[in-house]
């Protein structure tokens, strides 16, 4: 295997997303090795962005929703007469594709409209492999690009949404016409040991989220101290249970314990968290931040007794790494991916979703554990951090696994 510099594509839905520093730790990663990676997504990520280091992937990244209206039609029209035969195939996957998915067959019609823009741009740039995070409509629009003639692709799957409806995903298709599949974690892993081919497990492989050296090299603070403040991080919506803390919140307040509650994210349900708040009279001791730059949540992060995530649906959430990182214990439920790495009893608390009461519970014995006991918990988290989730590490292997995807079809 040789070691020349790859011309790579990362494609997204959004990008960049305040939810989305693992890729941008990912792709920087494999440019630190040498490699060229050009970054394409459908569209912006909605909102503003605050963070400095997704402002200047911004800047660099092209997205098709920007394309002209003119040179969209050129592009179809170039394809359809010097393709007609690939442009045929495409037609026809994808309204397979649309009769199977929620989205219908109109949407995905456009995304080969998206495919065949995104196909053209790729081989000006000469990319010879598209790594694709989500198994959601990005991934339709990299298949197409294959079928249209251009450059193989793999996938990271994370999971909830694409779990919630494989068929509908077409997660079998993917999986079949990719190079490799990454999951995130074994229970990842296993859901599309699943729901793909038996002849297809071969090219399923664990591919971790990271968090960078800034996490891990300094040493974590002393843990805090004083009146008890439990951070909650994430986008507020409803597979992250924001509402289920409140009122698990509530009933610590209402068993005489003096703790303080951050809320740090934005999201659909904001509205209905707030009106929470008031309803159980909390506004103040609960604070809802909005999204924050990466810098300030570490710090939020390290001034907690614990992070709380009683959340319904994940995969493996970013922030339990960066808290364990920073010296921070974790409450959090058993789902998806969240006890490979959370030990119960260990490094923080797993509790099943849905209960307020167990939340409070938790809560309440965090709020009374002296500092030494949840930093020697943290430890144990760092070390599963610094074992499993290194950026380095895991850009190793998933720069192994791309390297091998190309030369294979090269031989």
């Amino acid at each position: 295997m040789t070691d020349r510099p790859l011309r790579l594509a990362y494609f997204t839905n959004q990008y960049p997303a305040v939810s989305h520093t693992f890729i941008r730790r990912e792709l920087l990663e494999l440019e630190r090795r040498g490699h060229h990676v050009a970054r394409h997504a459908i569209r912006p990520a909605a909102g503003a962005l605050v963070d400095p280091g997704d402002l200047a992937e911004a800047e660099q990244t092209r997205y098709l929703v920007h394309e002209s209206k003119p040179g969209v039609a050129l592009a179809c029209l170039a394809e359809a007469i010097t393709r007609p035969g690939r442009v045929l195939r495409g037609f026809s996957a994808a309204w397979k594709a649309g009769g199977r998915s929620p989205v219908g067959r109109a949407k995905c019609l456009l995304y080969l409209v998206e495919a065949i823009v995104l196909r053209r741009r790729l081989d000006r740039d000469t990319i010879e492999h598209v790594h694709v995070h989500f198994g959601t409509n990005p991934a339709t629009v990299a298949r197409l690009v294959r079928i249209l003639g251009g450059p193989g692709y793999s996938l990271t799957i994370h999971g909830p949404d694409e779990l919630d409806d494989p068929r509908g995903h077409d997660l079998a298709s993917k999986i079949a016409d990719a190079r490799f599949t990454a999951a995130i974690s074994d229970y990842t892993r296993s859901q599309l040991m699943r729901w793909s081919a038996r002849e297809d497990w071969d090219r399923l492989h664990v591919v971790r989220c990271t968090v960078g050296d800034d996490f891990l090299d300094p040493e974590p603070a002393e843990p805090p101290t004083g009146v008890p403040t439990f951070v909650n991080v994430g986008r507020l919506s409803a597979q992250k249970g924001q509402l289920v803390l409140i009122d698990a919140f509530a009933r610590l307040i209402e068993r005489g314990v003096d703790a303080n509650l951050v809320i740090i994210g934005d999201g659909e349900l904001r509205g209905a968290i707030e009106d929470a708040i008031r309803s159980h009279r909390l506004g103040d001791r609960v604070t809802l931040t909005g999204s924050l730059p990466g810098e300030a949540v570490r710090e939020h992060l390290g001034k907690a007794h614990a992070l709380v995530l009683p959340s319904f649906a994940e995969g493996l959430p970013m922030v339990i790494m960066e808290a364990f990182a920073v010296g921070t214990p974790v409450i959090s439920t058993t789902i998806a991916g969240i006890p490979e790495l959370v030990e119960h009893g260990r490094s923080g608390e797993l509790i099943p979703p849905g209960r307020a009461d167990l939340v409070a519970d938790a809560m309440e014995r965090f709020a009374a554990l002296p500092a030494s006991d949840r930093a020697a918990m943290a430890r144990i988290g760092r070390t599963a951090v610094g074992e499993r989730h290194r950026t380095r590490t895991e850009g190793g292997v998933l720069e192994s696994l791309i390297r091998c995807a190309i030369e294979s079809e090269l031989r």
